[in-house]
């Protein structure tokens, strides 16, 4: 799991595409993306370099990309049109960890955007709300090249966002703006098409089988997903907030708090899904899962019976209180 310290703006950038603002360049970037499944995919690395900053102040979190590509390509137009079926740059938020109401933004080279809400990842039932628009968006692409000409080689594209913090207070649930060591759960992906040359040599289209089907997708990403999804919001990165502005870096990342017993609950949950394919039902006892458990760890836990499902809880954590995961997948501190 990757992390990102987040600093202050010194002042609000203008949102024009270029990240050549004073508090961009003084913004550190993130890692390069890599494959989403990780090494144990055994995927090439990815082609082209993504890197991302992030600045925010009292109203606004602000993302940049950088997306190295020499043939930038881009057709939809329509806002939340499913922009993953073109080239595009994506951002996904959990400001609670909880892995259940979280966000998610993809903007392609042309600037279209596509935001939603889950109220849960689609493994545990999803849906999304694509209805859901964040308000006060401002949002810019700029091509260091020229898009959809395939008479030239060109450099990439960037992107730049600025996001109202109200967009993600969730009705209140969550605190906004962040406080200074505040950690959100985030991560971010690049979907990358192989493409080729029409005929004529000057526009571009979606590489082919030899049946006529696209090409399958490259997904890079910040923080990998160790399996092509992007919805598994407990293997997302971590963002840090830092009150000061990047001149005062050296800030370091705090581990995430309760990380062991969090991950261990995690584990229960994925043995539970496995047990409940092959049985029909959840299991009542942790001694009926073919799963091995850390034995320091597994006396504190205690699984109980719900109306067709489970309350895994915990009450080893820092601070005192006690863990839960449900069979809905929603892992909370009470």
């Amino acid at each position: 799991m990757r992390g990102y310290v987040a600093y202050r703006a010194a002042d609000p950038p203008d949102i024009d595409g270029r990240l050549d603002d004073s508090s961009w360049v003084a913004a550190p970037w993130s890692e390069a993306f890599v494959d989403i499944e990780g090494s144990a995919g055994g995927s090439a690395p990815p082609q082209w370099e993504t890197r991302f900053k992030i600045i925010w102040d009292e109203e606004h979190l602000y993302v940049g990309a950088a997306l190295v590509d020499p043939h930038v390509w881009g057709t939809l137009t329509q806002r939340d049109t499913v922009i993953y079926y073109d080239n595009d740059f994506e951002l996904f938020v959990d400001p609670d960890g909880d892995t259940h109401r979280y966000f998610e933004l993809e903007i392609n080279a042309l600037g279209t955007v596509w935001d939603l809400f889950l109220a849960r990842p689609y493994r545990d039932g999803g849906p999304a709300d694509n209805g859901w628009d964040v308000r006060g968006l401002r949002s810019a692409v700029w091509v260091d090249g020229s898009i959809n000409d395939a008479r030239d080689e060109d450099r990439g594209w960037y992107v730049e966002l600025a996001i109202p913090w109200v967009a993600f207070s969730d009705g209140g649930r969550t605190i906004v703006p962040p406080r200074d060591g505040d950690q959100w759960r985030m991560n971010f992906s690049r979907v990358q098409w192989e493409t080729e040359v029409v005929e004529g040599g000057r526009e571009y289209r979606k590489a082919t089988t030899a049946d006529g089907r696209p090409l399958p997708e490259h997904n890079w990403v910040w923080s990998p997903q160790y399996a092509v999804n992007m919805h598994l919001p407990e293997l997302w990165g971590v963002v840090q907030f830092a009150s000061g502005v990047p001149a005062d870096s050296g800030v370091s990342l705090i581990p995430p708090m309760d990380a062991t017993i969090r991950w261990l609950l995690r584990r229960v949950y994925y043995a539970q899904r496995a047990y409940h394919r092959a049985n029909g039902r959840f299991a009542d006892t942790l001694e009926e899962l073919d799963f091995v458990l850390d034995p320091v760890l597994a006396p504190t836990l205690t699984l109980s019976a719900t109306n067709g499902g489970y309350d895994l809880t915990s009450a080893i954590g820092e601070g005192g209180g006690v863990w839960h995961i449900t069979h809905e997948g929603r892992a909370w501190k009470e």
